[in-house]
């Protein structure tokens, strides 16, 4: 991103993972921050038929689809979050120690 002329790249900070206890396709919710700045919550890691993927927090529509509340706007910025996102769920759920949370967390 460019402010004032200048680029800037917006880093991950923190990430923390909220693994649910059932056995349906949610695997966990996410919540990330930028730069110790911005926080993004409720992104869900979803078991999806070619491996783990991170869905953004969404709101229903009034007829009955659903849009993202907050997206990356290019695929490089999704690639970070994702990538970011399923490593610590990975080093989370191999270090166990952790609490499952209910699907309505």
């Amino acid at each position: 991103m460019y402010i004032y002329g200048k680029r800037y790249t917006m880093n991950i900070t923190e990430i923390k993972i909220f693994p649910v206890s059932s056995a349906g396709r949610l695997k966990a919710y996410a919540t990330i921050v930028f730069e110790n700045s911005f926080i993004v919550r409720d992104l869900k890691i979803i078991e999806g038929h070619k491996g783990l993927f991170v869905s953004m927090p969404s709101r229903k529509k009034k007829d009955g689809t659903f849009r993202d509340i907050v997206h990356p706007l290019n695929t490089e910025m999704r690639q970070m979050i994702e990538s970011s996102i399923i490593a610590e769920y990975n080093k989370v759920i191999t270090e166990g120690g952790f609490t499952p949370v209910g699907e309505d967390y």
